[in-house]
């Protein structure tokens, strides 16, 4: 597993680079004997010490943790908890046939990142927010409950996927309430018909 450790204001010594790559490929190769990579991003914001752990233990999965801390050391070690949990928790699901060969059945499409609307600036002549990253991304299709899973290992607040039942398009969301919310597109009838 190729294991990819960087700092943001912040110098990665050998004792913390060493601590980080056990972690990690402790956590990882418990679970899993061929994860592809991980990387971790140690960040200092004043006297706070930040970490970014991301994990790929298969193809097409993403899990993320993150932690906050006076000491670099005690916020990586929340980060790497958090992703052993995740790991922990999921294994079972992320190894199981029938859904490794559903994930496998997938689309590419594009991922744009949009810059955030300034409340003082004024928007570009053609009246659109900039784009300002353009990213291949790909579309599995997946069963709902496998959508939120990965929703939930990503540690992000939109999954799209192809419903693995209908083969439409469908999107799951973390809700502001905390609960997950599920769109279903219909066919474009009238639900009298």
């Amino acid at each position: 597993m190729n294991i990819t450790i960087k700092g943001k204001n912040l110098d990665v010594g050998d004792a913390l680079r060493s601590h980080a790559e056990g972690q990690i490929a402790d956590a990882v190769t418990k679970y899993f004997d061929r994860a592809l990579e991980a990387n971790v991003v140690l960040s200092k914001s004043g006297h706070t010490f930040n970490a970014e752990i991301s994990v790929h233990p298969m193809g097409g999965v993403v899990v993320h943790g993150r932690g906050a801390n006076d000491d670099p050391y005690a916020a990586f070690d929340q980060a790497a908890e958090r992703i052993a949990k995740q790991l922990r928790r999921y294994h079972r699901r992320l190894t199981s046939h029938h859904e490794n060969k559903a994930a496998q059945e997938s689309f590419r499409a594009q991922h744009f990142v949009v810059q955030a609307e300034p409340e003082h600036e004024e928007l570009p002549e053609e009246g659109q927010p900039t784009i300002i990253a353009e990213l291949p991304t790909e579309i599995p299709t997946l069963s709902v409950s496998a959508a939120v899973m990965r929703m939930n290992l990503a540690d992000v607040r939109v999954q799209m996927f192809r419903d693995s039942k209908s083969g439409r398009l469908n999107v799951v969301y973390r809700r502001d309430d905390g609960n997950i919310g599920w769109i279903d597109p219909v066919d474009g009838r009238s639900a009298d018909a």
